[in-house]
């Protein structure tokens, strides 16, 4: 009997698709979407010299979330990564929605970092 793919591993090969059209750089780097049941993360990424700029996500201090798997958490999420960004000095990147789809947790996280200054 042939083994079903689980959810993960399909995203995790949606994601390498994705990832050959899309690279940060210095100046614009990669802002990746990780989403778990419980929390979700942002990073902006340059991938030139691999090394991860800032991040942000529902596990850190500066947020006081009630619950963490929901769109207003997201939201939040995305406006403090949009602005540790532009305390960088970083206001466009390329955005990477990590092989999800374009919706709810990582729909909201993207317009929030939109409103907040970084263009995408």
């Amino acid at each position: 009997m042939i083994a079903k793919p689980d959810k993960n591993d399909l995203r995790k090969k949606r994601h390498e698709r994705v990832r050959k059209n899309i690279y940060g750089t210095q100046e614009r780097p990669r802002l990746n979407v990780f989403r778990s049941n419980k929390h979700i993360y942002a990073q902006l990424i340059d991938d030139m010299d691999g090394v991860t700029l800032t991040s942000a996500s529902t596990k850190d201090n500066e947020l006081s979330l009630e619950t963490t798997s929901n769109v207003a958490a997201a939201e939040q999420v995305g406006t403090l990564v949009a602005k540790r960004a532009k305390d960088k000095g970083y206001q466009s990147v390329v955005f990477d929605r990590g092989g999800y789809l374009y919706h709810g947790r990582v729909k909201a996280l993207a317009d929030a970092a939109r409103e907040t200054g970084l263009e995408f």
